[in-house]
């Protein structure tokens, strides 16, 4: 009897513990389910799962940016950054398209009454927007570009335009050579337009997209990438170790985060625009439209009675405004003496026994590319490499020249790039070891016009850490930025690449870079001098002088 009674107690108790293990993986399982509804779940490239509260852009994304954390000091920066490149709208409700800027009502005139004017004075030019009843508007906020030049000399310099919030806008000009100089104004975009960039920037910086193909074996799945990513499905965190730059792509259902293969550009988000605001952004109506002067569009100029430097410069950051100007249609910096390499010699003999590291966009890749068109002895080694991805490589075995060129990681809006072959500038720039015959060039901007400006000041601030710590154990290590420039606009690319995007983006780079060290090729200037239409990848004779200028520095007149 008691040996019964003792084995129904021990099952009792059995019974009882395993209830329990029941009730605590069921409470388990809805404590995880639950979560995972209320936040997001990272898992990073070795399958490990490791959550954070689901915040970001439409209240549905995880945004890297978002989560880093800075210094006081980098705050600062970061906070003086956003505010001087903060443009000024109108706190309207969005108007009705006729009350917005029209570029063929609007007008300029040249304020300055004097018969001619000497080379170095300064030329004012009042600019009155209306809209498209024809009436003066009341507020300012449009995007203008301006500049000078004189077509029979192929001369042009950029003009600095000031917004006097009221309709009301001067540009300023340095009259910087002798002859007939005319005055162009065009209008960008209307501030109404800004204000819809604005919005597509905040609210949908993932508006172009991106995928990676992750495989194993006979398996095979493709998933979306990006800075920011919306909803609560379980994500690949691929966030570079270290420069903590922050990338995700959504998690395949079937293969681990490691078997991700390549990178590419998945595409661009359509509909984003109401039909009212589709018609803020439309070409021959809105879009880099001429403004026309009232009167004259033109002054003379003669020359200086002496050769002293010129009368009046215009402080814009560290350095003068504008840069420099075209000239025969030669680019010619104001505090610079640039060298001109017309002869393939000139490049050798000024390269001769360096290592040229290019880094970034496909707009330096064009320096690659010229110069290994322009220079024969310049032999491109097949790495067989994508089109136009690159790594690419070229050696000149007689003159012990190295030149390389290499993509910037992601975001970057290539057709397929290997995942081994994703490197942040910031990285290869600590692998090198510097020296007097070490060359870098860097281009990293086209490729953050669709996000917020902290992405890119997070990128740049890695990437100038990496320069400072690079010119510290190398001091004669010769390092260059090349700016970002303008180029052709439509209603569909301006919502990506829009110049108003990249205006902001090059005064940020202008300011993180001042002080530095570093000297800067100005493509930005270049571009909208210069009479040809704007381009993303400019034409050949611009990217001749962004060379020469490069190289001037490089290898410096001797003084």
């Amino acid at each position: 009897m008691w040996t019964n009674f003792f084995k129904l107690r021990v099952f009792c108790y059995l019974f009882v513990v395993l209830m329990v293990v029941v009730l605590v993986v069921n409470v388990t399982q809805v404590e995880y389910l639950d979560h995972e509804t209320l936040s997001e779940t990272f898992i990073d490239s070795s399958g490990q799962y490791v959550s954070s509260q689901a915040t970001g852009f439409s209240r549905n994304a995880y945004c890297g940016y978002e989560h880093q954390t800075l210094s006081s000091q980098e705050r600062l920066e970061e906070d003086a950054l956003l505010a001087a490149s903060k443009w000024k709208v109108p706190d309207v409700d969005l108007v009705p398209f006729v009350r917005s800027t029209d570029p063929s009502s609007s007008y300029f005139v040249i304020l300055n009454s004097a018969t001619f004017f000497r080379v170095g004075s300064r030329l004012e030019v009042l600019v009155h927007v209306q809209d498209f009843r024809g009436k003066p508007k009341k507020y300012g906020g449009d995007y203008l570009q301006a500049r000078i030049h004189s077509p029979k000399l192929q001369a042009g310099a950029v003009g600095r335009v000031v917004d006097y919030q009221n309709g009301f806008y001067k540009v300023f000009f340095t009259l910087l050579w002798p002859g007939r100089v005319r005055v162009s104004v065009s209008l960008v975009h209307p501030s109404e337009g800004i204000r819809v960039l604005q919005r597509l920037q905040e609210e949908k910086p993932d508006r172009v997209y991106f995928k990676s193909l992750f495989r194993s074996g006979r398996i095979s799945e493709t998933m979306k990438c990006n800075v920011c990513l919306p909803g609560s499905l379980p994500l690949c965190n691929f966030t570079d170790l270290s420069t903590g730059e922050p990338w995700f792509c959504f998690k395949p259902k079937k293969l681990p985060c490691s078997s991700r293969i390549n990178h590419f550009k998945g595409g661009y988000t359509k509909g984003l625009l109401t039909a009212a605001e589709s018609a803020l952004f439309q070409s021959g109506v809105n879009i880099k439209m001429p403004i026309n002067s009232s009167g004259p569009d033109w002054v003379t100029v003669i020359s200086r009675r002496t050769k002293e430097t010129d009368d009046l410069e215009v402080s814009q950051g560290s350095g003068i405004f504008p840069s420099g100007y075209f000239y025969k249609n030669q680019w010619r910096p104001r505090r610079f003496k640039m060298r001109h390499f017309n002869d393939p010699d000139n490049i050798t003999e000024c390269l001769q026994g360096k290592m040229v590291y290019l880094f970034g966009d496909s707009t330096i890749r064009q320096w690659f590319e010229y110069l290994t068109a322009f220079v024969p002895d310049l032999v491109e080694f097949n790495l067989g490499s994508p089109k136009n991805v690159g790594p690419f490589l070229a050696v000149d075995q007689k003159h012990n020249v190295l030149l390389s060129y290499r993509c910037h990681g992601p975001p970057i809006r290539f057709t397929s790039v290997f995942s081994n072959e994703l490197h942040y500038v910031a990285n290869e720039l600590n692998r090198l070891v510097g020296g007097k015959n070490t060359v870098v060039a860097i281009a990293v901007w086209s490729h953050f016009s669709t996000f917020p400006l902290e992405v890119y000041i997070r990128r740049l601030r890695n990437i100038r850490r990496a320069v400072v710590q690079l010119l510290d154990r190398s001091p004669k290590t010769v390092v260059v930025i090349r700016t970002g420039n303008a180029q052709e606009l439509g209603p569909e690319v301006s919502l990506y690449n829009s110049d108003w995007y990249n205006f902001q983006l090059d005064t940020v780079l202008r300011r993180m870079f001042s002080g530095v060290g570093v000297y800067l090729v100005d493509a930005w200037e270049m571009t909208l001098a210069h009479h040809l239409p704007h381009k993303l990848h400019p034409d050949e004779v611009i990217v001749k002088n962004q060379l020469d200028m490069f190289l001037s520095y490089v290898c410096p007149l001797e003084t």
